[in-house]
């Protein structure tokens, strides 16, 4: 093919390497609270635990901007992404392969349930849950990743996380 590179070259070793390295799914989600302290969770179409708003990153994409257009897509809503709260890896789950998931602080937004417009083909509903209740809606690998991010002091920078826990090993 015309668009295939020269045999023997950087752009063919470079190609070779795309094609056959793995590829690891990148999760891209938003903590959104109230001024309560509640934190928002929606209710999915697709599947019965509930989750923080955010979606699975497109190719090329950068994970803020699809987080952006997730909760744009999704919640009718544009709230730019601020801090990175968490980056977690997480094993193979289900019927998935691994992923990598970033978590980015979307702040205190009381009226998000009134302001929102659903996509009512992903979303059945969004809802302020207590932290100490999400065990009763989320999956529990969600609800330890969202513990652990609770748990810590942002001003210390983004959390490391395998599985949605600190790693055994030392990663700092």
């Amino acid at each position: 093919m015309a668009e295939d590179p020269e045999p023997g070259t950087r752009a063919s070793f470079l190609a070779m390497l795309n094609a056959t390295l793995p590829r690891t799914r990148v999760i891209a989600q938003g903590l959104i609270r109230d001024d309560r302290g509640r934190v928002l969770l929606c209710e999915l179409t697709y599947k019965s635990d509930w989750d923080l708003p955010g979606g699975v990153v497109d190719p090329h994409e950068p994970p803020w901007a699809a987080l952006r257009r997730e909760v744009r897509e999704e919640l009718g809503l544009d709230l730019p992404p601020g801090s990175l709260l968490a980056v977690n890896w997480m094993p193979p789950y289900r019927q998935w392969d691994d992923a990598v998931h970033f978590v980015f602080d979307l702040g205190v937004v009381p009226d998000v349930l009134e302001r929102a417009v659903l996509d009512r083909r992903e979303l059945a509903g969004v809802h302020w849950v207590e932290p100490a209740d999400a065990d009763q809606r989320m999956a529990p690998y969600a609800v330890r990743h969202l513990t652990s991010i609770l748990a810590s002091d942002s001003r210390s920078g983004p959390l490391v996380l395998e599985d949605g826990s600190l790693p055994e090993a030392d990663v700092t």
